[in-house]
């Protein structure tokens, strides 16, 4: 069940505005009157003057859903939205992208059974693989329904057969746009390398105040695909990462409970740049950070730790380093890569922590 809130009893069914608080905000307009008037037993003159607009407007939008009840996911929606318990069981915008971008592939379609639990996603041609299927929950494939993304050419059978149209690839464009601004958005958080270390934890009078976690620009860059469509950054990219910023933080711990002052990382790439040499014995946390960013030298040691550690955001390590917009990216895959090959020789690539 899709899961949304349900009309009270008793309550004043002249007032609309009440009455809209029982159908979330995303669903369609259309189909939010329609549940009003033939569910709820709301006016359409009520609904009407709630929103401003002519009873025959209302009157239209009501008589064109009710052509779409035609098509079994749409009326299992309607449904759906009249018998909520008020339960939020709504899919997430990551799950509606993910499941329009395989429907967007070349032949692909949604075959469901009315009344499973979910149906599956698969390619029209004679050469299918099972392997290539991908199934989709029916709370998933209702909602794709009611937006008017997915439609059926027939709607008589056992299975229906559902492919994406262009009010879909529409919302895909805009579904993608919107969480690649919010990982950007995430990615820029910190700002500073000088001073206290940006969204990882400030020092006050020998203690440490916690920031808020966030994604870091590795976890975010992860994310992308190449021009080949293959994942920009590898798994084992990711986890030197997360073993750098794990020794990152466990040494500043380290020197917070033995009362010392913060690593002055600043100096040791400063001493990196110059060749110089550094201390990398022991077994202490410090000493790791040390060592691996020895290991990257000039340049790419203060990218990992900008973007590691720091976690700051690529566009704003690209403008304190003085590089060409987006090779920041490049750069820190480099890195990475240059990381991967130092933790497997050390054999220290898995997670320190846990």
């Amino acid at each position: 069940m899709l899961g949304w809130g349900k009309w009270e009893d008793g309550a004043d069914m002249r007032d609309a505005k009440r009455v809209s608080l029982a159908v979330p905000a995303w669903v369609p307009a259309d189909v939010r009157n329609y549940v009003f008037h033939t569910e709820m037993g709301q006016p359409i003159r009520a609904l009407a003057r709630s929103q401003s607009c002519h009873a025959s407007t209302i009157m239209r939008q009501i008589r064109k859903v009710e052509t779409r009840r035609d098509d079994p996911l749409v009326d299992s929606a309607i449904k759906a939205l009249a018998e909520a318990d008020g339960a939020d069981a709504t899919p997430s915008d990551i799950e509606l992208m993910q499941a329009l971008r395989r429907l967007a592939a070349p032949k692909a379609m949604l075959a469901i059974a009315i009344g499973m639990d979910q149906g599956v996603i698969l390619q029209d041609t004679a050469t299918q693989e099972p392997d290539h299927a991908s199934k989709l929950a029916s709370q998933t494939a209702m909602t794709l329904a009611l937006q008017g993304w997915i439609s059926c050419g027939n709607t008589i059978g056992r299975v229906l057969r559902y492919r994406i149209t262009s009010a879909g690839r529409v919302a895909l464009r805009e579904l993608v746009a919107r969480t690649e601004n919010q990982a950007r958005a995430m990615a820029e958080a910190p700002e500073a390398f000088v001073g206290a270390p940006a969204g990882v934890g400030t020092w006050q009078a020998g203690a440490m105040t916690r920031m808020p976690q966030q994604d870091s620009p590795v976890v975010c860059l992860s994310r992308r695909k190449d021009k080949d469509g293959n994942l920009f950054l590898t798994r084992a990219m990711v986890r030197a990462s997360e073993r750098l910023r794990e020794d990152y933080e466990l040494a500043r711990v380290d020197a917070q409970r033995d009362g010392k002052t913060p690593p002055d990382w600043q100096q040791l790439l400063q001493a990196i740049d110059r060749h110089a040499g550094v201390d990398t014995e022991g077994a202490s946390a410090g000493a790791q950070v040390r060592a691996a960013l020895s290991f990257l030298g000039p340049g790419l040691a203060e990218v990992a730790l900008r973007c590691c550690c720091l976690l700051e955001g690529l566009e704003t390590t690209e403008k304190q380093m003085g590089w060409a917009a987006r090779s920041g990216k490049v750069v820190l895959r480099i890195a990475l890569q240059r990381l991967v090959l130092h933790y497997e020789q050390t054999g220290e690539l898995g997670p320190r922590i846990g």
